[in-house]
């Protein structure tokens, strides 16, 4: 079959194929299979260099006007197929004015979030700095250099979740302080701790084996429990209200020495006792004077230096300050108990 039959035949072909096309996909098919550089034109163009002169004016001659000519009609029938398609989209996606609008739903901070941004802002203004560390602890960090060695009997205070034998979920915010004091060098510093904890515990409206904590530590020379009372006071004073009083208990942490337990004034009955506090004061957090054996093991002489520390449980105040009656409340992501705290986000 010579040249000139092949370029009718292809002629005969590509009309036939081009008068099959009806969507979006057979334009690319017959684009691919004609006018590629691979396609059957360039084919077919590619054989033209091994003619002669008269040869290669003749054929290339019907190789151009078939070239033209299919082009035309290809690009031609791409339209159509392409306005068909768009008609056929709007018919199925046309708006009906007449339905009702659709608003958008603004959502909700958590009141978790709310609460942990409140506290670390209050100490912020107090000049201390945001601390954070690995959740994924060592037992260095999280008991050891907290003056809690593997034969402490405070280890048994705590049910810790242990990945193996040296590493484990943190318990608390305080492996971060001993990784600052050993970043400090034996400088004095004011920090804050926020992170999520985990312990071994049966779930409940008051109980979770996920909780979180912000911890506060300051060492520096002369510091007392004065600082830390008039801390704590500036805290409960701004986190619950002006008139509220706090109050400390003596109480025993392995870290600090001494050690108490802070209460607050219920806002509830002013302090006078009611059935939510039973006795006018109701618990907040954890706090007391650093170890003296916490300052050695980290670096810091406790003849020169002193310092504070406290631990505040931030679903606890969040759940006084908006009387939430359950801590899972806040990771079950209800969007009706989320719904309440619109207002509240600053």
């Amino acid at each position: 079959m010579s040249l000139k039959d092949n370029i009718e035949e292809l002629r005969k072909t590509a009309f036939a194929e081009l008068s099959k096309i009806v969507s979006s996909a057979d334009i690319t098919t017959f684009r691919n299979r004609f006018f590629a550089k691979r396609g059957e034109l360039a084919l077919l163009t590619s054989q033209l260099p091994s003619l002669s002169d008269k040869e290669k004016r003749e054929y290339g001659s019907l190789l151009s006007r078939l070239r033209e000519e299919l082009t035309s009609a290809f690009e031609s029938r791409s339209e159509e197929i392409t306005l068909e398609e768009l008609n056929e989209k709007l018919a199925h996606e046309k708006l009906d004015i007449t339905l009702p609008g659709r608003g958008n739903s603004i959502g909700a901070k958590n009141p978790f979030y709310i609460i942990r941004d409140e506290i670390a802002d209050i100490f912020l203004k107090m000049g201390y700095e945001v601390k954070e560390g690995p959740e994924v602890e060592s037992d260095l960090y999280n008991f050891e250099r907290l003056n809690i060695p593997k034969d402490h009997p405070a280890r048994d205070m705590q049910d810790s979740l242990y990945i193996n034998e040296n590493l484990l979920l943190r318990s608390q915010t305080s492996n971060i302080q001993a990784r600052v004091m050993e970043e400090k060098a034996g400088k004095p510093f004011k920090i804050i701790c926020p992170g999520k904890t985990y312990r071994r515990d049966d779930d409940d409206a008051t109980h979770s084996h996920q909780f979180a904590q912000i911890e506060g530590l300051v060492v520096d020379k002369g510091i007392n429990m004065a600082h830390l009372k008039a801390t704590l006071e500036v805290f409960a004073k701004a986190m619950f209200g002006e008139k509220r009083e706090v109050r400390f208990r003596p109480s025993f942490f392995p870290f600090t020495e001494p050690s108490v337990e802070v209460d607050v004034s219920c806002g509830n009955c002013g302090g006078k006792g009611c059935s939510m506090c039973k006795n006018g004061y109701i618990e907040i957090l954890g706090a007391g004077m650093v170890h003296p054996n916490v300052l050695k093991i980290n670096g810091y002489d406790p003849e020169v230096y002193s310092g504070f520390a406290f631990g505040i449980g931030i679903e606890r105040v969040a759940m006084l300050r908006y009387g939430i009656d359950d801590i899972r409340r806040f990771y079950t992501n209800d969007v009706r108990f989320l719904e309440q705290f619109k207002k509240k986000v600053s």
